[in-house]
């Protein structure tokens, strides 16, 4: 019999695909979507590099020691007086004579200390600053993280959606393969008229065709799916459950904790971070720096130049001492950033003042979706059941002769129709609490009502 082959052929398939996938339950997925997921291991990254920006905010205050070693060739003509040094390599010793182009050797060595103990709050405002940076990428990598769980688990309840349409469908093609041999028995006897054959004929194709889109839309689910688990192995989900009863409502009196919360909250801080150290710009700074070093020089006192002389050293030096340094001039670089910062900072609370606003108001949505589609699906049950009931009666009364083939493939229709809205109805519902639990920001509303 041609549906028993295809039955068995059916199965065959169906162990094969199973033998070649990898069966994972919903939160195995969360965690593997967690931690293999590119984007968010770039997320991860980012909050480590994040740290490492406190740590360099905080080694301004270790003291930078360079120790530097030189030999030249170069005239030993000077002048006095000053001169701009920025493009010019300055040349020490007393003024000389006259212009001689003849060149000399000469050779230094030093150790430069240079220390900034006292910044008068800069240093501490770069911290800050660095402090709000990484609580602004920690914060972005917790909301993606959430955005991503939310993707995940739409696109498992979509698989699984698949793979109860591929059922309902595999069903249906039975049911035309069956209708149509029962169609030839009949027209061979005489009771039903010969067209009839053929209409079923075209209902096996019509069938057939409704069942390879639904596999196609199976393939793709998985594909989906198998994408944002970063997983190159197909994914083979498969829980009936969710079809057999529906998650119980209860009133959650807990504020919105939605991660774009902390996010856009974080940004604002860091806004505030950054006026804050823009404004120590305009502080003075206070560097303690010290120095040894040797000098050597082909010429002598008088002018006199003994060859090679300069390759080793004559005199030997040192120093210490204290700078204050004071920007006079800073503050009018520094308004204007200023001013734009804090325009910032305004944007960033009205945008949090939006963020709110869309979120309580799609909260709104969630829960009449919710409390509409959950009424839907429970009446769904028993349109199911009336669709199957009138179905089998119209089927007995076409083998009587009694109904024709119009009134049959009608109660056939009505009751795919049926049979497909009854799965989505209760999956709908599904949906609508894993939508409230993003709008919430609160996964475990869904989680918590899963196998």
């Amino acid at each position: 019999m041609k549906w028993l082959k295809y039955f068995l052929l059916l199965l065959s398939m169906q162990i094969m695909a199973q033998n070649n996938s990898q069966s994972i339950s919903l939160h195995d997925l969360l965690k593997q979507a967690e931690i293999n997921y590119p984007l968010l291991k770039s997320k991860a990254l980012d909050v480590q590099a994040a740290q490492k920006g406190i740590d360099i905010s905080r080694s301004t205050f270790i003291p930078t020691l360079d120790a530097s070693y030189q030999v030249n060739n170069a005239t030993y003509n000077n002048i006095t007086g000053m001169v701009y040094p920025q493009f010019i390599i300055p040349i020490s010793g007393p003024p000389s004579s006259g212009n001689n182009m003849n060149g000399a050797f000469g050779s230094a060595a030093s150790l430069l200390l240079n220390w900034q103990p006292v910044t008068f709050g800069q240093r501490n405002a770069q911290v800050n600053y660095a402090k709000a940076g990484f609580q602004y990428t920690t914060a972005d990598e917790q909301n993606e993280i959430f955005q991503h769980k939310v993707k995940v688990i739409n696109a498992y309840l979509d698989v699984l959606t698949a793979n109860e349409l591929v059922k309902v469908y595999e069903g249906n093609y039975l049911r035309a393969e069956t209708n149509y041999s029962l169609a030839k028995t009949l027209v061979l006897n005489g009771i039903k008229p010969g067209v009839d054959s053929a209409l079923f004929k075209a209902e096996i194709s019509r069938a057939k065709i409704d069942l390879l889109n639904s596999r196609k839309f199976k393939q793709q689910s998985i594909i989906l799916l198998s994408e944002l688990l970063a997983s190159e192995k197909n994914i083979a989900v498969d829980d009936s459950s969710y079809f057999t009863k529906l998650p119980s409502l209860f009133i959650s009196v807990d504020t919105l904790k939605n991660p774009l919360f902390s996010l856009f909250n974080s940004n604002t801080e860091l806004s505030k971070a950054r006026k804050k150290m823009l404004d120590r710009t305009l502080m003075p700074t206070l560097g303690v720096w010290g120095t040894m070093y040797a000098r050597g020089s082909d010429i002598q006192f008088g002018g006199i130049v003994n060859s090679n002389d300069g390759l080793s050293f004559q005199r030997y030096n040192y120093g210490v001492g204290l700078q204050l340094s004071i920007p006079l001039l800073q503050f009018a670089r520094i308004r204007p950033q200023l001013q734009q910062q804090e325009f910032l900072i305004r944007s960033n609370a009205e945008k949090l003042n939006n963020i709110s606003l869309q979120l309580n108001k799609q909260l709104e949505i969630a829960d009449t979706t919710l409390n509409n589609v959950l009424a839907i699906a429970k009446e769904s049950p028993m349109l199911f059941e009336s669709a199957r009931y009138s179905y089998k009666s119209l089927l007995s009364r076409y083998k009587s002769g009694l109904a024709n083939y119009a009134e049959l493939i009608q109660a056939q229709y009505v009751l795919i129709k049926a049979e497909t809205e009854n799965k989505t109805n209760y999956m709908g519902v599904w949906k609508a609490l894993l939508y409230k639990a993003a709008v919430k920001g609160d996964l475990n509303i869904f989680l918590n009502q899963v196998n």
